[in-house]
C-alpha cells in the first residue's frame, strides 16, 4: 500500500459543512460505488444488518431538515449568541463549530444527497454490552462510507440530531419501526479538496497503558 495516500486520507477526511457544493449534483452511481466499498467493513457475528436509505427527493429532503432543525434549536440554539464575544482559546475553537453546524443547519435541505444508516432490529433499554455491539456493528461502515466518499472528492458529516425525532423521520422514509436509524449524512461535492489534519492532542497524552491513570493535577 501507498502509505503516504492511506495516511493523507486518514488524516483529512473531515467533518465537511460549509465546503459542501450544495449546487453539484452527485450521480447516484457514486454513492452506490462507496457503499459497495462501505460493507466490506467489520459488522458483529458477520451479521450484516446495515442498511442504507439514500434520499435525493426535495420534498422528503425538506421534512427531514425541519426534523433536523427542531432537535439543533433544542440542543444548540442558544450556544451562537452565548460564545459571540469569545475570547478563550477553547470557547473561540468552539463558536466556529458552532458557526459551522449552524450553517448546515440552515442549509441542509439544499445537499443533493442524505445518507441515513439504519440497523435491522432495536435495542431499546439494553445493556451496554448489547448496545456497543448494535452500533459496532454499523459505525465502521459509515465510516469508510465517509473515507470513500474523500477520495472520490466528495465530504460528508456524521450527523446524529434527526434520530430526536426518529420515529417521525421513519414516517418520512416509510422505516419499519423494528429498524433503528443511528445517523443522517449529508453527501455532496466539496469545494477544493485541500483539508488539512485537525489539531489533536498527541496520542500519548490520551493512551493508558495497562491501567487508567488519573490526570496529574494542574
Amino acid at each position: 500500500m501507498d502509505l503516504a495516500t492511506v495516511d493523507e486520507l486518514l488524516t483529512t477526511t473531515r467533518a465537511v459543512r460549509k465546503r459542501l457544493d450544495l449546487d453539484r449534483p452527485v450521480p447516484p452511481e457514486i454513492i452506490e460505488e462507496c457503499l459497495e466499498l462501505a460493507i466490506q467493513a467489520p459488522t458483529g457475528s458477520n451479521a450484516q444488518k446495515w442498511r442504507f436509505v439514500v434520499v435525493t427527493d426535495p420534498a422528503k429532503k425538506e421534512a427531514l431538515t425541519k426534523i433536523y432543525r427542531t432537535a439543533w434549536e433544542a440542543h444548540y440554539g442558544g450556544q451562537r449568541e452565548a460564545l459571540a464575544d469569545a475570547t478563550d482559546e477553547r470557547d473561540v475553537q468552539q463558536r466556529r463549530v458552532v458557526d459551522s453546524a449552524t450553517y448546515l443547519a440552515e442549509n441542509l435541505h439544499r445537499v443533493p444527497a442524505f445518507v441515513v444508516p439504519c440497523v435491522l432490529g432495536r435495542a431499546d433499554g439494553a445493556p451496554a454490552g448489547q448496545w456497543a455491539g448494535f452500533l459496532g456493528s454499523i459505525f465502521p461502515a459509515v465510516w469508510s462510507f465517509q473515507l470513500a466518499l474523500r477520495s472520490r472528492g466528495l465530504g460528508s458529516v456524521l450527523t446524529t440530531l434527526h434520530v430526536h425525532g426518529e420515529a417521525e423521520a421513519a414516517g418520512v422514509l416509510g422505516i419499519p419501526n423494528t429498524v433503528t436509524q443511528v445517523a443522517l449524512i449529508p453527501v455532496a461535492y466539496t469545494k477544493g479538496t485541500d483539508f488539512k489534519p485537525a489539531k489533536r492532542r498527541p496520542a500519548r497524552e490520551v493512551t493508558y497503558w495497562n491501567e487508567w491513570k488519573q490526570p496529574r493535577p494542574a
